[in-house]
């Protein structure tokens, strides 16, 4: 979109002629791309099978009728090991509402790493190694750590995010979707 006036490409785009005025006070609002994203159906969460760090196998049917935040890490990640005690203390804040965590290490990551960077910190959440990578590869091949995702309770995911997120912003987000029917 850069280089094109935000107009010349709004008039170029294919949308249902309804979204014309929502586009319009939107835009006179100064958001009408983000306006329009609102209204376009979320991708669904991929339904995935996985092992936790405990040996128990888990799928994410499971994870029907909560909200959930999908971390994506390894332990030799930097800001991975920086942002953790903010995804522990997110998952503290909002666990006894229908909120929940999995962390996924890394096919790379040795797995005597993970449980004791699990152990050492005492994760409070669920963690699987992603031992044969389809985890990762299920979320759109992410490679890059951490790539997190925030999965509604009718399992959209509603944001992903790589890098560190801000939390106090991602917070917001979660309580909006805890509120949720």
């Amino acid at each position: 979109m850069r280089g094109r006036s935000g107009w010349t490409t709004l008039l170029r785009m294919k949308l249902p002629r309804w979204t014309g005025p929502v586009l319009l006070v939107a835009a006179l609002a100064g958001g009408a791309f983000l306006a329009y994203e609102g209204l376009a159906p979320r991708p669904r969460s991929p339904e995935v099978s996985y092992t936790l760090l405990n040996g128990s196998q888990k799928h994410s049917g499971q994870w029907n009728g909560k909200v959930m935040l999908v971390n994506f890490w390894a332990t030799s990640c930097t800001t991975c090991v920086a942002e953790m005690p903010e995804v522990v203390a997110t998952y503290e804040k909002f666990k006894g509402r229908g909120f929940d965590t999995l962390a996924v290490a890394m096919s790379y990551d040795p797995p005597a790493y993970v449980a004791n960077f699990v152990e050492t910190r005492k994760l409070p959440f669920s963690v699987a190694i992603d031992n044969t990578g389809e985890v990762a590869k299920s979320f759109g091949k992410v490679q890059l750590t951490p790539t997190t995702f925030l999965i509604n309770k009718r399992g959209e995911i509603v944001k992903r995010y790589v890098g560190a997120p801000d939390f106090a912003a991602l917070h917001g987000i979660i309580e909006k979707l805890l509120a949720e029917g």
